[in-house]
């Protein structure tokens, strides 16, 4: 089944036009309708029995919009407490909340920085493309005869549909509810409510989850079955017992909605149980269709592969690495043997790092990178020149950039009267600094520490000098792809949507909002304890995706790329490195644990430190959180939901959901505030919801074919947009 889950999905939906094309009803060339164009088939094909399989297949088609580009991190990620934007101001409207976020597309022409700023109506239109194809499916089912061919298409149909609603839901609040193929072109729509818009999300989540099967038959980790259902039904029921929905939610009885959602929760952990090391997860990606992409514990995922992405292909591995081409005075240079582009658009803010506790929790160390490897030779004179003590040299494949993750009251990384730390001074490439890692006695030409002098330091090392556009930070992993046969290439790798560490905490929320925060400290812990170290753990191993690019780094095959000369990287000779020689030195497989730490070392167990037995006996980073937030002593529920927000970022750290959770919860501006200093000028209650996009809008008519009058237009728009 594998085969079919990876191949192009190119339907033109003309059975139902979405939405989305109201706006232009232009010929098939036009670029908006270019990969959904294929003639050879007619409506009526979509009304047979092997044309509603087609569709079926399509709609794994429709999820890979969410990671083709820049929308993939602008609409989920930004202007939340966790990243912020970099030196690359692509997106920066979504991050910053500024007066180029608004209902109409933020363009060059209205102030974005280049034309690939996430579009306010992409998802909107997008959504409705599924929506459609869903409907199709719902309405022609009847037409296929095997009955569990038939269920599991239904299935899907419904699914697909419930999740667009969703993601529409939680972006816009109230939108349109199309739950029928649309005849022709249609101009004049009715706005559903919000409460109706959450309870289409929830009926047709039910419906997914008494139709499809225990097991895919398309593939663990890609084909949706009962328990990927299962897993949205509880959250959209938790959704309704949650802070945005406050003004409709009192109709329903919170003990009812949340202990359905806690018994399918347990229906989720029991089928698709925790995998033993988060590290399997996304780190240990040893190439296209690898072991990692059948792990039980994903409920839901975006198909990728190495011969086919299609138009929206994976571009995730873009956004998490820091500009390190760019800051490291050339000792590091990019390529397809790094896993990662570095296009810094996502950078870690302070809390994002604070978080972690840095000795115990095992998340830290099997998410961020720490350390790349000097993979382009520079001159001992070179060395000297900016600082490097003479017989301190690095020779290639020695560490060329370091992230020390200490912590605030690190003594080791203040300052004494000569300016240097106890290793050093810190800094970047041609930036003159001291630093020596005591592990090997050579000279670092790139290194920072999360705190130097008690302060939060990270940002204060880009090339720019202002720590708002800094491009020097410590990125995360979860993306990183060494199977790609070019430096700008798509990746090949799945991208994780959904997976049991999320059903934990939604099943911990719902048992807080009842009360049961003994239970909710019970589950949480369960994670918890999977995040410690093991007794006998390498705490300083490390892998990532880039391993996928050599067998002898663990990947499934050498890269077809291997042998060609296609990088920057150069030996002492002046001779150009092959991809697997520059992979070969670039590629680390060790993190800077006892560096960041200062503790000796030790291969003990850390379950018990991880265990939480009180709220009013929370971690030192949950404190600190805590306390920022001015979260009240005694106010369970409010401790209770931050605590979880903090976990969700030490379980989901960068998994494209934060933003709408934070809007759930109603804690967005406030976190926003207290942790992203880009956003936090800008940012009021109002962004708790986009704004309805202006081309949808202006696009409408009155049934009787008048345009719609200002005021009408108004009555489309969220509350102070």
């Amino acid at each position: 089944m594998k085969r079919t889950m990876k191949k192009i999905f190119s339907l033109i939906l003309a059975v139902a036009l979405p939405i989305a094309a109201l706006v232009s009803l232009s010929s098939c060339s036009d670029e908006f309708l270019e990969e959904n164009c294929r003639t050879a088939q007619t409506t009526q094909w979509f009304t047979t029995e092997e044309g509603i399989q087609d569709l079926a297949d399509a709609l794994y088609g429709n999820i890979r919009w969410h990671f083709g580009y820049e929308w993939a991190y602008g609409i989920t990620i930004y202007g939340c407490d966790e990243f912020t934007s970099a030196a690359d101001l692509t997106a920066e409207p979504w991050n910053n909340y500024d007066n180029r976020l608004q209902a109409a597309n933020c363009t060059p022409n209205n102030g974005a920085a280049n034309k690939n700023c996430p579009p306010m109506d992409g998802l909107w239109n997008q959504m409705y493309f599924g929506i459609n194809t869903a409907n199709t499916i719902i309405e022609s089912a009847e037409k296929v005869t095997n009955e569990d061919v038939r269920k599991r298409c239904l299935g899907e149909a419904y699914f697909l549909r419930g999740y667009n609603f969703y993601r529409l839901f939680a972006q816009y609040g109230g939108a349109v509810l199309q739950t029928k193929v649309a005849g022709g072109v249609v101009r004049s729509f009715e706005r559903a409510t919000e409460e109706e818009m959450l309870n289409q999300v929830i009926s047709d989540f039910e419906q997914a989850y008494e139709l499809l099967p225990a097991t895919s038959p398309r593939g663990a980790g890609e084909g949706w079955d009962k328990y990927t259902a299962a897993h949205f039904l509880a959250k959209s029921l938790l959704y309704r017992q949650s802070e945005r929905a406050a003004e409709f939610n009192a109709k329903y009885d919170k003990a009812t909605d949340l202990d359905k959602a806690i018994t399918l929760c347990d229906e989720v952990i029991k089928a698709h149980p925790l995998t033993a090391d988060y590290v399997d997860l996304y780190a240990r990606w040893t190439g296209t269709d690898c072991a990692a992409e059948s792990n039980p514990e994903i409920l839901m995922a975006c198909p990728h592969s190495d011969s086919n992405s299609g138009r929206f292909g994976n571009r995730t591995y873009n956004y998490f690495n820091p500009q390190f081409s760019n800051f490291s005075g050339g000792y590091v240079q990019r390529g397809q043997y790094i896993g990662g582009m570095d296009f810094q658009r996502c950078r870690p803010n302070e809390y994002a790092y604070a978080v972690f506790d840095n000795v115990n929790d095992s998340r830290m160390w099997k998410t961020f990178k720490t350390i790349y490897g000097y993979n382009n030779y520079q001159s001992p004179e070179t060395m000297q020149g900016v600082g490097c003590p003479e017989g301190a040299e690095p020779v290639l494949g020695d560490p060329g950039i370091m992230f020390i993750l200490n912590k605030k009251s690190d003594a080791r990384f203040i300052t004494g009267q000569d300016g240097d730390t106890q290793y050093g001074t810190l800094g970047r490439g041609a930036i003159a600094h001291t630093f020596v890692n005591p592990e090997n006695g050579k000279w670092v030409p790139n290194v920072a520490s999360v705190y130097a002098n008690g302060k939060y330091d990270m940002y204060n090392h880009g090339v720019s000098g202002n720590s708002a556009t800094c491009n020097f930070f410590c990125g995360i992993n979860k993306t990183d792809d060494g199977s790609r046969t070019a430096e700008k290439g798509d990746a090949h790798r799945n991208v994780t949507m959904a997976r049991t560490g999320e059903t934990y905490l939604i099943k911990a929320e719902c048992q807080g909002r009842l009360g049961k925060y003994s239970d909710a400290l019970a589950t949480i812990n369960t994670l918890r304890a999977r995040a410690a170290f093991k007794s006998g753990e390498d705490r300083e191993a490390y892998c990532d995706g880039s391993m996928a690019f050599a067998i002898s780094a663990g990947g499934d095959a050498d890269n077809s790329t291997a042998t060609a000369s296609l990088g920057k990287c150069k030996d002492a000779a002046g001779n150009k490195l092959t991809n697997m020689e520059a992979f070969n030195v670039s590629y680390i497989p060790k993190n800077t644990y006892y560096l960041s730490t200062g503790i000796e070392k030790t291969t003990a167990s850390t379950e018990s430190a991880m265990k939480v037995t009180s709220l009013s006996n929370l971690p030192a980073e949950d404190k600190w959180v805590m306390d920022k937030l001015g979260v009240t002593p005694g106010d369970n529920l409010d401790c209770l939901l931050n605590f979880i927000m903090n976990e969700r970022t030490r379980e989901l750290l960068g998994e494209w959901n934060r933003w709408e959770e934070l809007a759930r919860t109603k804690l967005l501006v406030k976190r926003a505030k207290a942790f992203n200093p880009e956003a936090a000028a800008n940012v009021s209650e109002r962004h708790n919801y986009r704004p309805v996009p202006q081309t949808f809008i202006d696009a409408l008519l009155n049934e009787d074919g008048t345009n719609l009058s200002d005021a009408q237009k108004a009555a489309w728009q969220n509350k102070g947009w």
